[in-house]
């Protein structure tokens, strides 16, 4: 398992340049997309796609929040 994981991770971080960012989704969504991608036999592949996902539904939810006006 962890000749899987750690290696995910690093491609993980290089690819999507978030090493020192806010990896915010990225964790979750390299979890399953690296479980959903080990299954099909691309579980590498499937983290980094899972963390670009994650990071991306994440940063929209941030930005529903901010748009929502407050209720008085």
């Amino acid at each position: 398992m962890k000749r899987i994981l750690i290696p995910g991770f690093l491609v993980i971080a290089t690819l999507s340049g978030m090493a020192s960012a806010e990896a915010k989704g990225c964790i979750k969504g390299a979890i399953v997309g690296g479980a959903a991608g080990h299954v099909a036999g691309h579980g590498k592949l499937g983290a980094v796609a899972g963390c670009i996902v994650g990071h991306h539904e994440a940063n929209k939810n941030d930005q529903e929040k901010q748009n929502q006006k407050p209720s008085r």
